[in-house]
């Protein structure tokens, strides 16, 4: 249990695509170092296992030399050779390998203190299905956050042997893709709210951020913006596998006048962005867990135009933060009703609900029902 001050010790299994946080791209890093570092503060005892080069005020645990998809180039075009010194093939990293290793070290940690006074009272994973095959072998509970993770891995069988384990979904809408797990509660992934200054002051112009794929929509946003006759401007990266959409369905727009492309911007610039843009355009056609757009979006007083996809019915108060659409005529109308959000409700919203605060606070609920219940299954 936690100690006579009610400080938890909390073992945190972090992402290691990115650091923690993450310099750019890295929607669940941010998670864990907005969560770690409110938990902290908070008062309670966090080890973060996370890749070499994160930062936190918790205790560290460096469990990877680099963040996989930062790994040095002239490592990952090694050509695979024999090392008469060791004995051993060695050639370009084993990405998989590595992940098994900075599981383990987390696992390990937690084996060797777990059951006395100095033990961790819970294991929180953000890594989707790969650490629960660890659940029932550690003697302290482990919850799994899954950060959509269920949407590309819902018939991993991982999953269905695993169903009765403790999970945290990051929105009611995220449950539709594996109805049948444990869910144990509901947290919304929580912003700094300094980070994203309330600005009421809006230009002309429409922003569109996030991932550059068709899921994403847009091209979509392209077509509202022209229609309702705005600037609009794109954020974001433009992964590889979805190279040709952008080329053939959003790069022939971009004149860098009508239609600017931004490229993928830091935190802070994006959040120059948010604070600027007279409305984001969230044009989504799948069912979006709990990005951060929508919230620092929300979070800078900025309205949201969005489709009825994922969470955005759970974080849009309808005529109030933003404006919930079909098609893109309907967006398009809704850009002339911008004049009728107040900034300041877009950002009470997202301080209610949205804030490092309210998460911390559901995650340690979530932490205090499973140590007292002793979950072990």
């Amino acid at each position: 249990m936690s100690d006579e001050t009610g400080r938890l010790r909390i073992a945190m299994l972090a992402p290691i695509s990115w650091p923690v946080p993450p310099t750019a791209y890295g929607p669940w890093e941010n998670v864990v170092s907005n969560l770690t570092e409110e938990l902290v503060r908070r008062g309670h005892e966090v080890t973060l296992f996370a890749a070499a080069g994160s930062q936190t005020k918790a205790q560290l645990v460096e469990t990877v030399p680099h963040p996989l998809a930062m790994w040095p180039e002239d490592e990952t075009r090694r050509v695979e050779r024999f090392d008469p010194e060791s004995g051993l093939l060695v050639g370009p990293p084993d990405f998989r390998v590595l992940e098994q290793q900075h599981i383990a070290t987390c696992m390990e940690a937690v084996r060797s203190v777990s059951g006395d006074c100095g033990g961790f009272n819970v294991v929180h994973s953000h890594l989707h299905v790969h650490a629960l095959v660890f659940s029932r072998l550690i003697p302290c509970p482990m919850v799994s956050s899954l950060h959509g993770a269920a949407w590309v891995k819902s018939v991993h069988p991982v999953f269905d042997r695993y169903r009765d384990q403790p999970f945290v979904s990051l929105s009611e809408a995220e449950r539709q893709f594996k109805p049948d797990l444990n869910y144990v509660a509901t947290v919304y992934n929580g912003v700094r709210l300094e980070k994203f200054p309330l600005c009421t002051q809006k230009e002309d112009y429409l922003l569109f951020a996030g991932r550059l794929a068709p899921e994403k929509g847009p091209d979509r946003a392209v077509q509202i913006a022209r229609r309702a006759g705005m600037p609009l401007r794109i954020a974001g990266m433009v992964e590889p596998q979805h190279q040709a959409y952008f080329d053939e369905h959003v790069k022939p727009h971009i004149d860098q006048k009508n239609v600017t492309y931004l490229g993928l911007l830091s935190q802070n610039d994006l959040a120059v962005q948010y604070q600027r843009a007279a409305a984001v355009l969230f044009p989504i056609s799948w069912c979006e867990p709990c990005s951060w757009v929508g919230i620092e979006t929300q979070a800078s007083g900025t309205p949201i135009i969005g489709t009825r996809y994922g969470y955005l019915p759970e974080l849009i108060r309808e005529g109030e933060t933003g404006f919930l659409v079909d098609t893109v005529e309907e967006a398009a109308a809704a850009v002339e009703r911008l004049d009728e959000i107040d900034p300041r409700a877009c950002r009470e919203n997202v301080g209610a609900r949205f804030s490092v605060t309210a998460m911390a606070a559901g995650y340690e609920r979530v932490y205090r029902k499973l140590i007292a219940k002793g979950h072990r299954e």
